[in-house]
């Protein structure tokens, strides 16, 4: 749980952060229960003694699956840089780009390094002023991208690509950046000297800053074992040299739910213009309140859709325009309940299964009827 007071974790992420730590309680609660049922012969001691049993080495497989910088952990296999494009094609480009230049949407994740920054281990960008980092600009090693494509990719089907075809894309995205060649073959067994030609792979020291013209660390606290400061402080506030850095936060992150930028567009600015007390623009209308608007925040479908301008996906008031006048109630609703791609853009809505078939009508006329 301390993970949730951390630098830039907002409120929703606490919820969620919450809301899994009681559920993996539950479990835990439940799974005591069971075993303690199972015995009703024995006392409550030799049932606190019995209780639960070791996990099977399949089950411990199953979720012992991280990959360490030293590479501890990573699986065999192979892919090539041409096997990777297929894939990233098929099921990687919808978001990410033909290149990894991405869409209108989501960061680029190759660009921003040089040959020279292969040569030495630190990406001359990153201290350089550029306003944006790129993936591979930022990466320091290559068992972190490994390791989120295997967890995480595709967005709408995380977990669902074979190791080979993990081990391909990650090739691709490094032959994106010039790291490795088109004809390269990715392994466990040259990870490790992809790993020495990665550009920032000097990035994770304290000998530098991140910040232009500071020319030292960006923390200042100390390692200790003993003798401790008694208080912790953690701050989510944007210390003054780096207001600017990335442009004015309160006018590129999303104006809806809890978590929204403040104004940073130069400390000046800052100091004269306070952070958003509320969203810019939140769902409105005359069933702002209703069961529907709570069910759309509820189910995180803000997270994608405005009221009335287009975010990754289209506006309620869009969907309403398009459908006026036809009984489309359900064709929406297969829509959400299985995610679909190209009615409206390149992005895919990944499938909502998880939400109750009564909650997805009350969205679904609520959505029909938004002005």
């Amino acid at each position: 749980m301390s993970r949730c007071n951390s630098v830039g974790v907002g409120p929703a992420e606490r919820q969620r952060a919450v809301w899994s730590t009681a559920m993996t309680l539950s479990c835990v609660l439940a799974l005591a229960a069971t075993a303690v049922s199972a015995r009703p012969e024995a006392g409550p001691g030799a049932a606190r003694a019995a209780l639960g049993r070791a996990a099977t080495a399949a089950e411990v497989r199953a979720w012992d699956i991280d990959v360490r910088p030293d590479f501890q952990g990573l699986p065999r296999g192979q892919g090539t840089v041409a096997q990777g494009q297929k894939v990233w094609d098929s099921r990687c480009a919808s978001c990410h780009g033909d290149f990894g230049d991405s869409n209108h949407v989501f960061t680029p994740i190759a660009g921003g390094t040089t040959s020279a920054d292969i040569e030495r281990g630190r990406v001359a960008a990153m201290t350089g002023g550029q306003p944006y980092r790129t993936t591979l600009m930022k990466l320091s090693t290559v068992s972190t991208l490994w390791d989120y494509i295997r967890r995480a990719m595709p967005w709408d089907a995380p977990k669902s690509l074979t190791v080979d075809e993990v081990y391909a894309v990650t090739a691709y995205v490094l032959n994106l950046g010039d790291i490795v060649p088109a004809d390269f073959t990715l392994s466990d067994g040259n990870i490790a000297e992809v790993q020495r030609r990665l550009p920032n792979r000097a990035g994770m020291t304290t000998s530098h800053g991140l910040w232009p013209g500071r020319g030292q660390p960006d923390t200042r606290n100390r390692a200790c074992m003993r003798d401790c400061a008694g208080k912790v402080e953690i701050t989510s506030l944007i210390p003054e040299y780096a207001h600017g850095s990335h442009g004015d936060l309160g006018a590129q992150q999303r104006g809806f739910g809890p978590v929204r930028g403040i104004a940073t567009g130069s400390p000046e600015d800052s100091r004269q213009q306070p952070a958003r007390s509320r969203p810019a623009n939140t769902a409105a209308g005359p069933d702002s309140q209703g069961a529907g608007a709570r069910l759309a925040g509820q189910y995180q479908c803000m997270a994608c859709h405005a009221m009335d301008r287009k975010l990754v996906g289209p506006s309620f008031s869009e969907i309403a325009a398009r459908y006026h006048g036809q009984d489309a109630s359900q064709a929406l609703a297969r829509k959400i309940r299985a995610g679909g791609q190209g009615a409206w853009g390149p992005i895919p809505m990944p499938a909502q299964s998880q939400v109750p078939e009564a909650d997805i009508q009350v969205m679904v006329r609520w959505i029909l009827e938004a002005k």
